[in-house]
């Protein structure tokens, strides 16, 4: 089995592809916008950087990366679902910036890139479907250039106590209901909020960065920690190298 995930969470996302940005926008209160430019506002890459987007989904972020960074940045998505690249490059038309991103279907865990090809690599609620976090950050790491920048944005579980109870009403019992009646899959918008509460808290998270070898690793909250936003950086020189 792939240790990206098993077969049935692939077929699930292929399943609620149609529906997946129009969810995201109402369960999230439109929140999901603004987490995502809240991501690429923390980028510092060149003004002719080449950015990976694993686990791209529809392409909301590629397209926000060009938003913000111009159209001399370059932008290569991955995904394993081929419904989700297929909304994607809708969208990537739409838009007019077929020259700016391009897409390929494959897995976070086999990108298919050399070595330090990229200035930064995003990932946006994508890694906490992953079973071996360490291996797929290790997997960005190689093709990162020494220097570049990893991005983390994923939904985690807020720790203020009274915000919590809140949270996990809504979480746990409505936003499955909402998902049920919008798409017809019960199980992805069941599966949704179990993935979130197995997700690592930050400070966990920040040491499989660390051992995945990115130094400065850092996180901010995002709407009371219902979102969090990890950043690091592959080293320029080698641990041990000298200047």
């Amino acid at each position: 089995m792939n240790k990206l995930e098993s077969p049935s969470i692939r077929r699930m996302f292929e399943t609620i592809a149609p529906d997946y940005d129009f969810l995201n926008r109402l369960l999230s209160l439109r929140q999901d916008v603004y987490w995502r430019k809240a991501m690429v506002r923390a980028m510092s890459i060149p003004k002719s950087a080449v950015v990976l987007d694993a686990a791209c989904g529809t392409g909301d972020v590629t397209l926000e990366i060009i938003r913000q960074k111009g159209n001399g940045v370059r932008t290569a998505g991955i995904d394993f679902s081929k419904n989700m690249l297929d909304l994607g490059l809708e969208k990537i038309r739409s838009a007019g910036k077929e020259d700016s991103i391009s897409f390929s279907a494959a897995d976070a865990l086999h990108p298919p890139f050399r070595p330090d090809t990229f200035d930064a690599v995003t990932i946006a609620f994508g890694i906490r479907n992953i079973q071996d976090k360490r291996e797929v950050l290790e997997r960005f790491y190689e093709v990162l250039k020494p220097g570049g920048q990893m991005l983390v944005l994923e939904l985690t579980t807020p720790e203020n106590p009274l915000f919590l109870s809140a949270y996990l009403l809504y979480f746990q019992k409505i936003l499955p209901l909402i998902g049920k009646l919008v798409s017809g899959d019960e199980a992805a918008y069941q599966y949704l909020p179990d993935s979130v509460l197995k997700f690592p808290n930050p400070a966990a998270f920040a040491k499989i960065m660390t051992s995945a070898g990115f130094t400065g690793v850092r996180w901010r909250y995002l709407t009371l920690g219902i979102t969090t936003l990890f950043s690091g950086r592959k080293p320029v020189h080698k641990p041990g190298q000298s200047n």
